[in-house]
């Protein structure tokens, strides 16, 4: 009796235990709404600001400021090594580099020109030149393109949790 109950105790737990990781994996998966794929973490819409007040929101941040904030902007660039961040177009000829939450999730290489509602934290970033010349890898850049970078530069930064990309 005592073994079938022990046996019993482990069965259950492995049951609830193989539930709680299909429930997990849900959270990164790709998702269809009727305007929008919802990728990484689901979002809606709502609330989401335009990419004019969030260039003015990132212009009052300093290197150590973070804010969560929900934006919707345009997709300028997007790594074509795996999708693993994307720039968006702010005003003025400004851009922000979004990478997503513990690289939970990749982007489509081929959504430049379409617009994309992302939420996570903003902040300031000083990126390095080495950095700088990874990333422009990436966007396949020339080598004389690479070879000009020689300083570091103040960028806007986003770690976006999820992302809904307009159909």
């Amino acid at each position: 009796m005592k073994r079938i109950n022990i046996l019993l105790v482990f069965i259950l737990l492995f049951a609830a235990c193989k539930g709680q990781n299909k429930e997990a994996n849900t959270e990164v998966e790709t998702k269809s709404t009727t305007e929008y794929t919802s990728i990484g973490v689901a979002i809606d819409e709502n609330g989401a600001i335009l990419s004019d007040e969030m260039t003015s929101k990132f212009q009052n941040l300093i290197v150590s400021d973070t804010l969560k904030t929900k934006f919707s902007a345009t997709v300028t660039e997007v790594c074509q090594s795996k999708g693993c961040w994307m720039k968006l177009k702010l005003e003025n000829g400004e851009e922000a580099m979004v990478k997503f939450k513990d690289y939970g999730f990749f982007m489509p290489k081929d959504i430049a020109g379409k617009e994309v509602i992302v939420n996570g934290l903003a902040f300031i970033e000083e990126m390095s030149v080495e950095e700088q010349k990874h990333y422009a890898e990436d966007a396949g850049e020339s080598k004389e393109v690479i070879a000009a970078i020689t300083a570091p530069k103040k960028t806007y930064r986003f770690e976006a949790d999820g992302v809904l990309l307009k159909k």
